[in-house]
């Protein structure tokens, strides 16, 4: 990604990262920094599951430990971690509002700006009009998925995996239950479907409209 041009590149460390099978040592993330910075490329990372009241500790110390490899930002979910800065319990080190935080109103990003959050990450459902708005009334950095994976449910607001299977998608444990085969049976017990990916939504391709996002106001797009 850095050597294709990326300006900045996010992944996800030892623990509470949203994709949990996706985690990396504290020693790989600070190779990747000190590579990225010859480049003037950022590393985000991501610290963006709903956190236990005894795991808030031990974020803590993970946020000290990336903030002493120079880590450029901190993408979070649990608004613990939010306690901790404003008691000032947490390093230097900027800290970016995750899509987890179901962020699709101008409400809840201008609570985040108030507060000193430099970046929000705006939720995948909002219309270019909603982004607009946004934008207009806020001068916080609005960063964007642009291609990727598009779940039926909202970020941050996903609680079907842990109904079915007892992995919540907020700890960073998602089944991908949106991803099977369902059917569909009406209540007379015809069937309408059968063994469809009647959930299961495309990918989302924005790249066709990389000039109308640009101009709505976001400054960064997630890949």
């Amino acid at each position: 990604a850095i050597n294709a041009g990326a300006d900045a590149v996010y992944i996800g460390a030892t623990s509470f990262g949203a994709r949990q099978n996706a985690s990396n040592s504290l020693e790989d993330i600070k190779k990747i920094i000190d590579y990225a910075h010859l480049f003037n490329v950022k590393v985000y990372v991501t610290v963006n599951t709903i956190l236990n009241d005894n795991e808030i500790i031990k974020a803590k110390e993970l946020i000290d430990e990336l903030c002493k490899i120079k880590t450029d930002a901190v993408i979070f979910q649990d608004f613990g971690i939010l306690n901790l800065a404003i008691e000032n319990k947490l390093p230097p080190i900027v800290l970016h509002a995750s899509t987890q935080c179901d962020i699709r109103t101008l409400d809840k990003v201008k609570f985040f700006e108030e507060i000193g959050i430099k970046r929000v990450i705006l939720a995948r459902e909002l219309s270019l009009e909603q982004i607009e708005k946004i934008n207009k009334n806020t001068n916080i950095e609005l960063e964007h998925f642009i291609l990727g994976a598009l779940c039926v449910c909202y970020s941050g607001q996903c609680y079907m995996s842990e109904y079915i299977g007892k992995r919540s998608a907020n700890r960073g444990q998602c089944a991908q239950a949106c991803r099977k085969q369902y059917s569909l049976i009406d209540n007379k017990g015809n069937i309408i479907a059968k063994n469809r990916y009647l959930l299961s939504l495309k990918d989302n391709n924005l790249t066709k409209h990389f000039d109308k996002l640009i101009a709505s106001g976001i400054t960064s797009f997630k890949i």
